[in-house]
């Protein structure tokens, strides 16, 4: 079995915030790529507007998976997203996305 673990981030955007939300993606970095037990990533699009945009990235294990998000590479693979965050909540408006990860350990594929 070669899918050990499974981390997903649940998004939730603004409506005036999807078409950036996904050029973000369509332009990614690609920093994730290069981590020492990443194995692959979905960005999965909602069939309707009001639920999560999923990113699913599967890892060797938990702790590939923790050494990406304490690492340099997963600042600069998120830096514009969280300036766009920064930006909004500087000028009192509401973020135009909203995020949340739960992990999996893989038990079966």
């Amino acid at each position: 079995m070669k899918k050990k673990f499974v981390a997903i981030n649940f998004i939730n955007c603004q409506p005036d915030y999807v078409e950036r939300f996904e050029q973000l993606f369509a332009t990614r970095a690609h920093a994730i790529d290069q981590m020492p037990g990443f194995i692959d990533m979905y960005v999965l699009r909602p069939s309707t507007p009001e639920e999560s945009y999923l990113i699913v990235s599967n890892w060797e294990s938990e702790e590939s998976f923790k050494n990406w998000t304490t690492s340099p590479a997963f600042i600069e693979g998120h830096k514009r997203g969280f300036e766009d965050v920064r930006r909004a909540k500087e000028e009192g408006k509401t973020p135009p996305m909203t995020s949340s990860f739960k992990v999996y350990e893989v038990i079966s594929n």
